[in-house]
Parts: C-alpha cells; sequence; structure tokens
C-alpha cells in the first residue's frame, strides 16, 4: 500500500496541534483523548481471526465482512495518518446491578437508559472534526506547508458547506467508506478527517488502546484507570501526521472478577469472548429463540448485561458520567415487566423513541422481558405472559409458552452454564461494539 501524500508539521509543531486539539475535545466534553498512528499491530489482526475462525461471533455476520479493513485502517482509508480516540464516560450513578435483585422489574444495560449514545458521540466528533480542519490548516499555514487560501473560509454554514468538503460529504458516496469526511475538497495539500462511531469497520478498542486511553481488558472491553469499564469510544481518522499519545499505564494483573461475574460463561478464555453466550448478543443482536439451556441464566435482563463491565476493580476511580443528554431516564432504572409485556409495536416505538434499544423492535424485546417474567418466580406475573401466547410473532407466542410453564412449575433460576448455546439465525442490527474482540 503506497504511503499517503499528506503534508507533514514539524515536530513541534505537531506536537502542539495534537495538544490543541486534545484540550477542544475535553472542552467539548470528552472524558478521554489520545492519538496513535493508523496502523493496527498483528496481535489485534490475530484476535480477530481467532474470533471468526471459532465462530464466537454467532450471526453478526458483519464482523466476517471487510476484515482486511477492520484490521488496518489504512486499508478502510488509505490516506489516514492518525488516529484520534475519544471517550465519553458513561458510569452510572449508582449500582449498575441493583435492579438484578428486584425479579418483577427489567434490567436494562446502563448505556441504554438514556439517549442514543450514537447520535450523542457522533455529533461531538463532528465539531471536533471541524477544529481539527481548521486547526491543521492553520499550523500548516504557519509552518509555510500550506498556501492561505487553504485556510476554511469564513461565512454560514451554507457557506461552508458549498466552498468545502464538509461533513455532508457522506452524501456524495463517502458514507461507503465507513466514515463521515470534512476537508477541504480531495485536496492533498489540505487535512482531511473522517468520524466514525461504531457503524463501520473500525476495531475502536485495539485503536483506543494504542491511542493510551486504556487496554483491553480480560472481558475484551476497554479499561481506563481514570474511567474504568465506562467509557463510549469514537474516532476520527485524519491525514494529519500527528504524535502518538503516551501509553496509559495500568493493567488487570491476576484479576477475573469480570470472567467469573459472567452468567452464563460466555469467556472460554481471558482476553476471549464467545458473543453466542453473551447476553447483550442474545438480548440485542440475536433475533430468534434464545436457547433453552440460557435462558434461566439471564435473569431479568431484559437489554444488554453489565455484570463483567460493572465489577471491574478500577471503576473505583470512576466518577457518575456528566453528559446532559446521556443521564438516565427514570422511567428505565427499574421498568415493570407486566407493563413492558403490554407494549404493542406503536407503544414500543413511543416509549423508546431516540433510544438505542428502538433499533431491535418490539418482538425481540416483548422476547427479553417474557424470559425475565419466566424467570421471576412471580405467579402474578403470569397473565402477562399467558395474554401473549397467541402473539402474531411466533419468537414472542413461543417465550411466552416457555413463561408460562416455568412459571407454573416454579422453576428456579437456574441453568446451564456449560452448555452448547445454538445460534439460529438473526436479523442484523445496528451493533454493540461492546460485544467482540
Amino acid at each position: 500500500m503506497r504511503e499517503p501524500s499528506s503534508p507533514v508539521l514539524p515536530a513541534a509543531a505537531a506536537g502542539a496541534l495534537r495538544e490543541r486539539i486534545r484540550d477542544k475535545a475535553l472542552a467539548l466534553g470528552f472524558d478521554a483523548f489520545g492519538c496513535c498512528e493508523a496502523a493496527l499491530g498483528p496481535e489485534a489482526r490475530h484476535r480477530l481471526a481467532d474470533f471468526l475462525a471459532g465462530n464466537r461471533h454467532g450471526e453478526m455476520g458483519w464482523l466476517a465482512e471487510r476484515t482486511e479493513q477492520r484490521a488496518d485502517p489504512r486499508a478502510l482509508w488509505a490516506e489516514a495518518r492518525s488516529v484520534l480516540s475519544l471517550g465519553l464516560n458513561y458510569a452510572p450513578e449508582g449500582d449498575a446491578l441493583a435492579t438484578l435483585a428486584r425479579p418483577d422489574r427489567g434490567n436494562v444495560s446502563v448505556y441504554a437508559r438514556h439517549r442514543d449514545y450514537h447520535d450523542v458521540v457522533k455529533g461531538m466528533l463532528k465539531h471536533l472534526a471541524q477544529f481539527v480542519v481548521k486547526a491543521g490548516t492553520d499550523a500548516l499555514r504557519d509552518a509555510g506547508r500550506a498556501p492561505e487560501s487553504a485556510r476554511p473560509p469564513g461565512g454560514g454554514p451554507e457557506e461552508r458547506r458549498g466552498r468545502t468538503g464538509t461533513l455532508a460529504s457522506k452524501e456524495r458516496g463517502e458514507a461507503s467508506k465507513g466514515g463521515e469526511a470534512a476537508g477541504v475538497g480531495a485536496d492533498p495539500d489540505h487535512p482531511q478527517v473522517k468520524v466514525f462511531v461504531d457503524t463501520a469497520p473500525v476495531m475502536e478498542k485495539p485503536l483506543a488502546e494504542r491511542a493510551g486511553l486504556g487496554w483491553q481488558g480480560k472481558h475484551t472491553n476497554l479499561v481506563s484507570r481514570r474511567h474504568g469499564s465506562w467509557l463510549f469510544l469514537g474516532e476520527i481518522y485524519t491525514t494529519l501526521a500527528l504524535p502518538p499519545s503516551p501509553p496509559s499505564g495500568g493493567s488487570c494483573g491476576s484479576c477475573t472478577r469480570c470472567l467469573s461475574s459472567c452468567p452464563t460463561d460466555a469467556f472460554p478464555a481471558p482476553f476471549q469472548l464467545d458473543a453466542r453466550r453473551c447476553i447483550s448478543y442474545l438480548t440485542i443482536e440475536h433475533a430468534g429463540p434464545i436457547p433453552p439451556a440460557l435462558r434461566p441464566l439471564m435473569g431479568n435482563r431484559i437489554y444488554g448485561c453489565d455484570d463483567c463491565l460493572a465489577v471491574c476493580p478500577w471503576n473505583r476511580f470512576a466518577s457518575a458520567g456528566r453528559t446532559a443528554k446521556l443521564q438516565a431516564r427514570a422511567e428505565l432504572d427499574a421498568p415493570h415487566l407486566a407493563e413492558l409485556s403490554r407494549l404493542d409495536d406503536a407503544g414500543f416505538r413511543r416509549m423508546f423513541s431516540g433510544s438505542p434499544i428502538k433499533r431491535i423492535g418490539r418482538d425481540r424485546f416483548v422476547r427479553n422481558v417474557l424470559i425475565a417474567i419466566g424467570n421471576s418466580q412471580d405467579p402474578a406475573l403470569l397473565p402477562s405472559a399467558d395474554g401473549l401466547r397467541g402473539d402474531p410473532n411466533e419468537v414472542v407466542a413461543e417465550a411466552a409458552a416457555w413463561a408460562c410453564d416455568r412459571l407454573a412449575t416454579g422453576g428456579d433460576r437456574g441453568g446451564d452454564r456449560g452448555g452448547e448455546a445454538a445460534a439460529p439465525p438473526g436479523a442484523r442490527t445496528v451493533p454493540d461494539t461492546r460485544i467482540g474482540m
């Protein structure tokens, strides 16, 4: 692959620019910032290959697509020189697992108790990307590497859209590359950027580790010395060559709390996840019937699972997330299972408008609720399950029958932690990228 021909700043100017970008990121509300070369080492590629070879991605077929681009940022965008990795803290105010002790309520993963973080993070990334383009152009001009005309023009938003290749360029085909772009046309003398939040073949956790935000823990998610396991991640790829941030330090040491806390034994080994057994995968990505052996182990987790994240000892250094748009909705802290079971499609859409939960649809969500009802050991919930035996959706109707049988026979909340987890075909949703390598 050819080396990008983007202009290169002197070392001192590049370092100063990186710090300006960092300051701006923090001012915009990001909690963590780091920079690395647009490259990944062989370990990330080997981990991805092993994950796919073992079919541990289940029905998330898109993970097996565009693997070269996923494993190499420059295969996704040849002109990329650096990756800016951004983290947004979403740590909860209280105990993330408190609702698990209330079997008549549903437990929603912390990240889904508020607005869809994809929209929040992407908006912040776009603001930062615009700053990177302007600051980068100014730095190149001051270093004598770009003409005065390279500066992004002034004027209002419409003028800027007409004279620069701004974020709107995705409508001209940039989205096909997996990111949204900002810059000045395609001129190699000017800085270009692309922003990513989950929906492109980007290995965000290995990149965040290389950028100094933290390290991939034994649960495969990023761990930060300051924010524990509670960071949303986003990336900006840029043609600017910037110096890498220093390593974060820290490690998991001999701790295995995340591994032993998993209700379904989804970790065959440290740093390895079998998504087919992961409750986040089962409740979000998987559209068909959930394997019966795993259902009793799910308890009342109706959307995602935070167990492996919440028990991380590094969380003791994390403060509660401060982004106003990501404050938890009170009605999602401990929603009543009986009320959730009565949602029709219109009611579901109203309740979860602007929420990541909306993406999985009413049927998949009510299926999850019925499994929680079956695990509740609460006879008062039997009418809620019985009323859905005749649901038009076969998966919902089957889950309702299962829940009724569990309640009628007083089934305990045990299950087969070592049983085989079948993976029937399921429809693709916007992925929860916390699940995976």
